[in-house]
Parts: structure tokens; sequence; C-alpha cells
């Protein structure tokens, strides 16, 4: 009988073998990710630079805090704005707009937004007036925040008035075929 001889159990082989198989599915998975992550990095070029040549995006890039991608996303969103008679047909197509609850005599003092349209322009006003706030950017759009601040309104019911407001100013903007102004 020979001391040098380890005797491993066929349990231990059998994990060692296992453990390699999801170590090299796991490198797989690894190389797909990788590549997906450069084929979003070429989709976002692609976009960018089809963006550019958007003349409503690059007016919406005027407003302080909107990026390049919100406004082509709002601008992809809203498509041609000559379809919108006002405003608030904008801001409904968002789903800003508040629901109102009322019943005979009875109306409630405390209205959520209803949600009932485009995720994607509700997030892309709401992350307008998140950046145009943290930033300092946009001056006007901090005057009106405050404004509603100060009348006591919580911080979120303050967003949504001013991703309202932005998007009064979207409309505006597409409508007239001009740049923001302060």
């Amino acid at each position: 009988m020979s001391c040098n001889k380890i005797i491993v159990p066929t349990i231990l082989l059998k994990s060692k073998q296992k453990c390699l198989t999801n170590i090299s599915w796991f490198l797989a998975m690894l190389k797909v990710l990788r590549e997906l992550q450069e084929q979003l990095v070429d989709l976002e070029r692609v976009i960018y630079e089809i963006s550019q040549t958007i003349p409503q995006v690059q007016l919406l890039e005027s407003i302080p805090g909107v990026s390049t991608k919100l406004a082509t996303a709002i601008v992809a969103e809203i498509g041609d704005v000559s379809q919108f008679i006002h405003p608030k047909q904008v801001v409904a197509m968002a789903g800003l707009d508040p629901s109102v609850f009322s019943s005979g005599k009875f109306t409630a003092s405390e209205n959520k937004i209803t949600k009932r349209g485009s995720k994607r322009l509700r997030r892309a006003a709401y992350l307008a007036v998140i950046c145009g706030l943290r930033k300092g950017l946009n001056p006007r759009l901090r005057e009106y925040y405050d404004k509603k601040k100060s009348e006591g309104k919580p911080h979120k019911v303050a967003v949504i008035a001013c991703a309202n407001k932005v998007l009064h100013h979207v409309y505006a903007i597409l409508k007239k075929g001009q740049p923001f102004a302060f």
C-alpha cells in the first residue's frame, strides 16, 4: 500500500465537472453580454446620427435639461405636433393630466395623474424636469418648482406640475418652430 496515492471520492469529481461546466456557461454568457453591449452602443450612435438630422430634435435641445436622447424620445412619441390643437392634448397624451373624482356635490381634493398615455413621453418629460432642476440649468423651471413648493405641494406633485409645464413648452416650440428663449 502506497501513501502517495490520494483517493478522491467520485462525488467530488462530479461536482468539479459540474463546476467547470457552470464556469464555461458563465463565460459564454459574459461573451454574449459584451456583444449585446457593443450592439447597443452601435445602435445609440446610429440613433444619435439620425436624430441630428431632425430639426424638431434640435429645437427641443434648446430647452435647458433636455438632452439629445430626451429630445429624440419626445419627438418620436409626439410625432407631428400639428395633430394637436392645444398643449393640454399633449399633456393628456403623456398621461400627466389630473384625474378628477367627483360625485354629486363631492369633489376630491387629492387627484392623481391619469397615466392613460405614453409612458415613454411621461418619463421623458419627468427626466427633463429632474435634469433641469438638479443641475440648475432651467431657472424658469426652478422658479415654478419653488412656487409650487411654497404653495405646500409635495416634491412629486411639484415635479409633475413642472413636467406639465415642460410639455407646454415643447408644444409651443414645435408649433412655432423657434428655440426655447428665457
